[in-house]
């Protein structure tokens, strides 16, 4: 089995502000618009979805992460586009990885990181090529 793509969906209950947040500050490209459902381009096969609905969603625990070399230039575009950044980036000798986060109008935490940990083969956010998976008949 191939997997072609991976697209992770979350609740808003504004989706007009959740649009403007990850097109305009995060400069996410729109990849479908569905009416109650917007689809964002977060890398070559990857993407996030924000879809309407009445109650605020639950945000405890979600983590948003965009992986990119890049932080201080991210995190210094987010703030001159009028994002409050939480916590400025920092090097986390746990993980090795360098980050900063912020929150996006739903009250999910986004996390703008590099891994900094060699083990990580890809550190540009490029995926490298497709990946198989193959299922086991348990």
């Amino acid at each position: 089995m191939k997997i072609d793509s991976h697209i992770v969906f979350l609740a808003t209950s504004d989706l007009r502000k959740t649009a403007d947040f990850y097109e305009d500050k995060m400069g996410l490209p729109l990849a479908l618009d569905q009416g109650k459902c917007r689809i964002y381009k977060v890398a070559r096969e990857a993407f996030i979805g924000f879809c309407e609905q009445a109650e605020p969603p639950s945000v405890e625990g979600v983590i948003v992460t965009i992986v990119t070399r890049q932080v201080d230039e991210y995190c210094h575009l987010l703030r001159e586009r009028g994002v409050v950044v939480e916590n400025e980036p920092v090097y986390n000798a746990k993980f090795k990885i360098y980050h900063c986060f912020l929150r996006d109008p739903n009250g999910y935490l986004v996390e703008i990181q590099r891994f900094e940990d060699p083990r990580w083969k890809d550190n540009n956010g490029d995926a490298g090529g497709d990946l198989t998976i193959t299922l086991n008949d348990h």
